[in-house]
């Protein structure tokens, strides 16, 4: 369900080349989730870091995950 879940978010991912030639990356709908690195390549492999990071701490603080593509990761739900 994870990887279903981070490959739906990332398939959403939108990249911008400034001005400066870096590449700027963001996944919208999940605030802060973003990058700016020099190269493309760079910039659609750290949002996925960012992504797994926000993920687990939005666990931890028990705050509700959006749904993507019909997936959601429930927070406190009982799985048993």
């Amino acid at each position: 369900m994870l990887t279903k879940y981070l490959h739906a978010a990332m398939c959403k991912a939108s990249y911008e080349i400034l001005t400066d030639g870096s590449v700027y990356g963001e996944i919208p709908g999940f605030a802060g989730v973003m990058a700016n690195t020099p190269k493309l390549e760079e910039c659609r492999e750290q949002p996925l870091e960012v992504l797994e990071e926000w993920i687990f701490l939005g666990i931890h603080l028990w705050h509700s995950l959006p749904k993507v593509d019909g997936i959601e990761l429930g927070v406190g739900e009982d799985i048993g």
